[in-house]
């Protein structure tokens, strides 16, 4: 079926948030997609990954949706403070993040996988 709705909380939480993706079950399912990948997330705040990401193929665009966020890259810190703030970076730049405030954040990434 090539329709879906449902809450992007609640469709993304088997999948760490993502709600479109190569990795959704079942792969006849229209949000199975190795042609984009979206996330729903939901941080608390304090909540972080301190490890850089590394080996990423793809390109990224993160919204700030609510909360106060900040994206971690080598050569800056990119501050997310208000609805709609974004931040967006290329295939192999390597991240990390931290959630100031609890945030809810909206990621689109594509490209090569």
């Amino acid at each position: 079926m090539s329709i879906a709705a449902g809450n992007a909380f609640e469709d993304g939480s088997p999948y760490r948030g993502w709600i479109v993706g190569n990795f959704i079950e079942p792969a006849d399912n229209v949000r199975n997609s190795s042609d984009v990948e979206i996330k729903w997330g939901v941080h608390k705040a304090g909540e972080e990954r301190a490890e850089w990401t590394t080996g990423e193929t793809r390109t990224s665009i993160m919204f700030l949706i609510s909360g106060h966020f900040v994206q971690k890259l080598p050569d800056r810190e990119v501050e997310l403070a208000k609805p709609g703030d974004y931040v967006m970076w290329g295939p192999g730049v390597l991240h990390a993040w931290q959630a100031l405030e609890d945030s809810t954040m909206l990621t689109v990434r594509w490209g090569a996988s």
